[in-house]
């Protein structure tokens, strides 16, 4: 099974999470923040069979790194994944919503011109302007909402647009997240961790801990664990097509 979002460039010793990775064959769509991490991350991938690196530039970090939508444009043809890329409406980035939005924006036009993208999207209390955006470019065939957690009717109009969701532990360690993601089509849903970022009982989580998000999954979808990871491994191979690495 695959982790499709985790930070791997960010564990203070990544090469050691890699190895563990490789060794148990747990795929991993390692996210970046900002295109200048791209070459280190993508170098992190060499030889590791299970890893995928995505292009990315947080919206977090859109204001000070919007420079960077050249250096974007300059790695997008080097691989099929995007992300961490999105939209943040907390409070504390008020300030930089406009930017946000253009850099965001920017990012899905040159996705929609290069086709066949997947993107892993932050939507964090901005769920209708991602998806106002989305509608825009709807051209864009494989949005992943990362850690959704809109409302119920933002989700509906997710599901409709054709969004996949990935979803981790963390949550579904809460009652809102269990209810949300028992709302979603089960042939839409992936796996991710969000480490190190997200924490379990105050512990980062690892590529290998997506086995705790599919234990949840079992006891929300009212199934076995076998079965919950069969759902998942089959939603793998139909998003990843004619791709080796969702038979890992």
């Amino acid at each position: 099974m695959i982790d499709f979002h985790c930070h791997l460039d960010l564990y203070p010793r990544p090469a050691e999470i890699i190895d563990q990775a490789q060794r148990m064959g747990i795929g991993v769509l390692s996210v970046t923040t900002t295109p200048s991490a791209w070459v280190g991350t993508l170098r992190l991938a060499r030889g590791r069979s299970v890893i995928r690196t995505a292009l990315g530039l947080h919206p977090q970090l859109a204001e000070e790194r919007k420079n960077e939508l050249k250096k974007f444009e300059l790695h997008l043809g080097e691989t099929r994944f995007v992300g961490e890329v999105g939209l943040d409406g907390s409070p504390v980035l008020r300030s930089t919503w406009a930017q946000q939005k253009k850099v965001f924006e920017h990012i899905l036009h040159a996705c929609s011109e290069a086709g066949n993208k997947v993107i892993s999207i932050h939507s964090r209390r901005a769920a209708t302007p991602v998806l106002d955006l989305l509608d825009k470019f709807d051209s864009v065939r494989f949005p992943v909402l990362h850690w959704f957690s809109g409302t119920h009717s933002e989700l509906q109009r997710a599901v409709e647009r054709g969004c996949w969701f990935s979803v981790g532990p963390a949550m579904l360690g809460g009652a809102k997240g269990k209810a949300l993601v028992a709302a979603m089509p089960r042939d839409r849903v992936l796996l991710e961790t969000d480490g190190p970022f997200a924490q379990l009982r105050r512990t980062a989580l690892h590529p290998w801990d997506i086995g705790l998000a599919c234990q949840s999954l079992s006891d929300v979808w009212t199934t076995d664990r076998a079965e919950a990871e069969r759902v998942i491994r089959n939603n793998e191979r139909l998003l990843l097509v004619d791709e080796e690495w969702a038979d890992n």
